[in-house]
């Protein structure tokens, strides 16, 4: 087996994350993922800005002809960065299933989850599975399941158990 002790070079804080910034999120409307973040999940909208094709964005993103508009939105510790892009033609749409590799979720705790599930399930949020709660173990009691919205994106929403 390989040695995996850190180098001397690797001990320096020369390239170490600080913090994480935020979550981005490719949606296909960006009106309706701020009426969900904003209104549904009681995030803070911070700007909208849009991008238009350049040089500098298809560096960023690496897509040929892309443009896009972007919305960020602030959440109880965490920022979303909501992004619609308008061009390339083509796009395709993509709804990975948990199991699938590159499927991504973004976990948030919460402090009434039946209550949670009935208000998004009117704007197009479903679990793909069952509120499930822990039998036993150290995570006895807590209630968790995972969403699913209209462009495919899973959250995770996760109430503690009460004391």
């Amino acid at each position: 087996m390989d040695d995996l002790s850190l180098s001397s070079a690797s001990k320096t804080t020369a390239g170490v994350i600080a913090r994480v910034d935020h979550t981005g999120i490719t949606v296909t409307s960006l009106e309706r993922s701020l009426e969900f973040w904003v209104g549904v999940l009681g995030f803070k909208h911070l700007y909208t800005t849009d991008y238009p094709n350049s040089p500098l964005l298809e560096g960023i993103v690496g897509v040929p002809g892309a443009a896009l508009r972007l919305a960020m939105v602030e959440g109880p510790g965490h920022n979303i960065e909501l992004i619609e892009y308008s061009s390339p033609l083509g796009r395709e749409h993509m709804e990975p299933r948990s199991c699938d590799v590159g499927s991504v979720h973004i976990a948030f705790l919460v402090n009434d989850i039946e209550a949670l599930f009935r208000r998004i399930s009117e704007h197009g949020w479903h679990p793909p599975g069952a509120l499930q709660t822990v039998a036993d173990g150290d995570r006895k009691g807590l209630k968790l399941a995972y969403v699913r919205g209209p462009d495919g994106v899973t959250l995770e929403f996760l109430e503690l158990p009460q004391a």
